[in-house]
């Protein structure tokens, strides 16, 4: 599939919004390898498709985040001008918890370069980092005012990159065990 293509959409079918529960991130200095975008000869993109695997350091593996989907999100935007537009993505992901657990992933996740995966509604794996471009990390904690109120820690991502959130097809090596996205799955929602 190439990047100039028409995009129809058929009137009535849904399209659910926002991202699901659960995300895993790694740090980039453990990537010996990761997926790229592909370009053509001149650097321009050809797909919003990455291309090859990650390749992780010795004994390092995806941890995962879960966090309250109907408080977080992912939005793109463009940035830049022409011709070097590139995309500005933004994920934010809402945790409940304020614990140990929880602390100690601030202070990682505030000052390393990270890959963070995540999925979309109908279940396509979707990346947010490239070792390429800048990226900034940012990560808040509320614990909440009176009875009522409730706690939070709040991660925000910031990354540039050549295309929108790429799209990732490949293995997922988590601390639980590996997660294998094929081209199929992509397509439908996972149950």
């Amino acid at each position: 599939m190439g990047l100039q293509e028409s995009i129809g959409w058929c009137e009535g079918t849904p399209e659910p919004a926002g991202i699901r529960r659960c995300a895993y991130y790694i740090s980039m200095a453990d990537c010996l390898n990761y997926p790229k975008i592909p370009v053509d000869e001149d650097g321009r993109p050809t797909s919003s498709v990455l291309t090859g695997q990650f390749v992780l350091a010795a004994d390092k593996t995806f941890k995962y985040i879960h966090f309250l989907p109907e408080k977080s999100q992912f939005q793109s935007e463009p940035q830049g001008d022409y011709p070097n537009q590139t995309q500005l993505d933004k994920l934010t992901m809402v945790h409940p918890g304020v614990g140990p657990e929880a602390t100690n992933a601030c202070v990682y996740i505030n000052n390393t370069r990270c890959f963070f995966l995540f999925q979309d509604k109908k279940g396509r794996w979707r990346l947010v980092g490239n070792p390429d471009f800048e990226s900034k990390n940012t990560v808040a904690q509320d614990l909440g005012q009176g009875v009522t109120g409730s706690t939070s820690t709040t991660i925000a991502v910031e990354a540039s990159n050549l295309v929108s959130a790429p799209f990732f097809n490949g293995v997922i090596l988590t601390e639980e065990g590996e997660i294998n996205i094929t081209d199929d799955e992509q397509t439908e929602p996972a149950a």
